[in-house]
């Protein structure tokens, strides 16, 4: 189906940081598959475990005991001081799942009709939920009526948080992303989501921290919630957790690990050994190699690079973001950007119609990074040039 408007290419190999086309041509890989790719292409410990786990086990199925479906739950819970996991297949899983507990402890507080509080900017998937908690009209569109569930307010506003509260008793879950991804790569205000937490305990409230694209590592810890030394009650997790392999996960704790109870809630392929394996591996490499550490150095230093690179470019918006996680905004759409930097062997992508985005694998060398910046710094200096005449033509 005609559901993606793909690039003029086939990527067939990997190795480290870099792919390779059908045509043999090698790019730097600066969006690692959206975050996905956390130890880059050819991993050796995750392709060593992987090969051996497809001798051993596939699937099972959840009616029986999955022993490394308990080891990895038992790695979560020890790395996010929570207490029971559910795995699934994705992120949009992990989050309707997040939103099924969200009713259902809203139901247990005597709401006919529970209600989430969402965010402008927020983007948690494309089923029917998910999609009524995201933000984005362009994607809404052909597919309302939409849930009435929600109630979204302006992220870092904690005036409008309380404001909504107090107008909608019926809120029973806050559910936000650490960092906004697709909303344009911003990082919820550390102090900010602190607040939320301590609202959420005033209220009886789930705090539910998306940390799909932001989480396993990717701003330098483990989860981006952690920089604000903050715990959530729930916790959706994916793409980065299996380095590849589909995987989907949500944490929780407290009234929150209890919320779901045999026939509540299921999969047929969540937790399956492979994917199982996959997220161990990811997590041992993550661990044994520094890779955390990394990607705080490499994120300090392509964001230092680009502010060097792009210092007095009058359309350059702002610069932000954490760790491997970095977004540039510019003054209008760029969308041309992400074939420019394509065809001088980059591949990252563009979000928010004007948000360059930049998710490279956590394996990331400084060498690599001086790369990226010199390819990005590049391409949206000549855009923005570029932009500016076609303006200065048009008046």
């Amino acid at each position: 189906m005609g559901t993606y408007a793909r690039l003029p290419i086939g990527l067939v190999r990997g190795e480290g940081a870099r792919v390779w086309d059908e045509s043999g041509r090698c790019y730097l890989d600066g969006l690692s598959g959206i975050a996905v790719n956390t130890l880059g292409h050819n991993h050796p410990g995750l392709v060593a475990g992987l090969r051996e786990q497809v001798g051993l086990l596939i699937h099972t199925s959840n009616l029986y005991h999955v022993p490394l479906q308990t080891a990895l739950a038992e790695r979560l819970v020890a790395l996010s001081g929570m207490e029971n996991v559910f795995f699934c297949n994705s992120g949009l899983e992990a989050n309707e799942a997040a939103l099924k507990m969200a009713r259902k402890h809203g139901h247990q507080r005597g709401h006919d009709h529970p209600r989430v509080m969402v965010f402008e900017g927020a983007f948690h998937g494309r089923s029917i939920a998910t999609l009524s908690a995201t933000a984005n009209p362009k994607v809404h569109k052909g597919f309302e009526p939409l849930l009435d569930d929600f109630v979204r307010v302006p992220i870092n506003d904690l005036a409008a948080a309380e404001q909504a509260i107090a107008q909608h008793p019926e809120i029973s879950a806050i559910f936000i992303e650490s960092v906004q991804g697709e909303g344009g790569i911003r990082p919820a205000d550390m102090a900010y989501l602190r607040s939320l937490r301590a609202l959420c305990d005033q209220h009886d409230l789930l705090l539910m921290l998306d940390e799909v694209q932001c989480g396993i590592g990717r701003t330098g810890k483990w989860f981006a919630h952690q920089w604000a030394d903050v715990l959530p009650d729930v916790m959706p997790l994916a793409k980065g957790l299996g380095s590849g392999v589909p995987i989907g996960a949500v944490v929780a704790r407290g009234k929150a690990a209890r919320l779901f109870e045999p026939g509540n809630h299921g999969t047929t392929f969540g937790g399956n050994p492979l994917a199982m394996r996959a997220g161990l591996e990811t997590l041992k490499a993550i661990e044994t190699e520094g890779l955390m550490a990394n990607a705080e150095a490499r994120g300090a230093q392509i964001m230092s690079g680009l502010a060097r690179e792009l210092a007095g470019q009058s359309g350059v918006v702002e610069i932000r973001g954490k760790g491997l996680m970095i977004g540039v905004e510019l003054w209008q759409p760029c969308a041309s950007i992400v074939a420019d930097c394509l065809a001088k062997g980059l591949l990252i992508n563009v979000t928010a119609d004007r948000v360059v985005r930049i998710l490279p694998p956590l394996i990331l060398s400084a060498a690599e990074a001086d790369e990226l910046v010199a390819i990005v710094s590049g391409s949206i200096r000549d855009f923005l040039i570029q932009s500016r005449e076609a303006v200065a033509a048009a008046a």
